[in-house]
């Protein structure tokens, strides 16, 4: 199983140098990815963005949306172009995933609904996948630029239900789950994979899975303050999330010798703290 790290782009107060610094250590540290988590009203950096960041200062490390909330962006147009820039700038090494979204603050902010978020994303996806393959849209032909990976860059979709499992058959590569344990995770993705199956599409889906890790001093309080916060829509259900973050080595050891173990192709542990050492400690800690 591949390892991955997210970027703290969500993580508040986090300066842009920290925020680059962090992308070239996670590359020097062989982590698989960079990831980014997504979310309109909160004060961190959009994930395109800041991927755009840290294609410019690594090489070889993945740059993953993991998830960019789909149905915010509703020119699917434009966000085919904005997916391909950075597919071209990095060496084609951006992976695109994308999930509904679940914060009714986020819709209400873009002037959007929340009914209909699955067609509209299935539309959206539909979208992207024309554009990627260079079909003329003017006078100019297609739009570009054109990704590296024949087809676009690799689409993976989130989502915990047999509608969005069948939306992965359909149209995506692979699947990523958000959050859960690893026996959540093993019996989704056999789910996923049912899905895959019942749509004829050969070989077999990538899986991803999410988890949330602050090591060494106060790493407690970094969890608790971040995902609390970060979580405080979801009431009292936000310390649960926070009691399940990796604030130990062993812990971190633990969640991924147990994902893989569930079938997982790739964990990406998100931070809840942007101190750069946080790098260093989890690159120990999953060796």
């Amino acid at each position: 199983m591949d390892i991955g790290i997210g970027l703290p782009n969500t993580v508040p107060g986090t300066e842009g140098r920290v925020l680059v610094e962090w992308a070239r250590r996670a590359e020097e540290a062989g982590f698989s990815t960079l990831g980014t988590i997504g979310r309109l009203v909160y004060p961190g950096y959009e994930e395109l963005v800041a991927l755009s960041a840290a294609a410019a200062v690594t090489s070889r490390i993945r740059l993953t949306t993991s998830v960019l909330l789909g149905p915010l962006y509703t020119n699917a147009a434009l966000l085919a172009k904005q997916a391909a820039s950075v597919d071209r700038l990095s060496g084609g090494r951006f992976v695109l995933g994308v999930g509904l979204g679940g914060r009714d603050d986020d819709f209400a902010a873009s002037g959007l609904p929340t009914g209909g978020r699955g067609r509209r994303l299935e539309e959206q996806l539909v979208e992207l996948k024309r554009v990627w393959a260079g079909e003329e849209r003017g006078f100019a032909g297609a739009i570009g630029p054109e990704p590296v990976r024949e087809g676009g860059p690799e689409l993976i979709l989130g989502g915990a239900t047999e509608a969005s499992f069948r939306r992965v058959a359909r149209l995506g590569d692979g699947w990523i789950m958000g959050g859960g344990t690893p026996d959540t995770f093993a019996r989704a993705a056999a789910g996923v994979d049912t899905a895959w199956q019942e749509a004829g599409r050969t070989g077999t889906p990538r899986k991803l899975a999410l988890a949330y890790f602050a090591l060494g001093p106060d790493a407690r309080a970094h969890a608790d303050g971040y995902l609390g916060d970060y979580y405080g829509f979801l009431g009292d259900a936000a310390a649960q999330v926070a009691a399940g973050a990796a604030v130990t080595a062993e812990m971190a050891a633990s969640y991924a010798e147990a994902f893989a173990e569930a079938g997982c192709d790739e964990l990406i542990f998100v931070p809840a703290a942007s101190d750069p050492r946080q790098i260093e400690w989890l690159a120990e800690a999953t060796r």
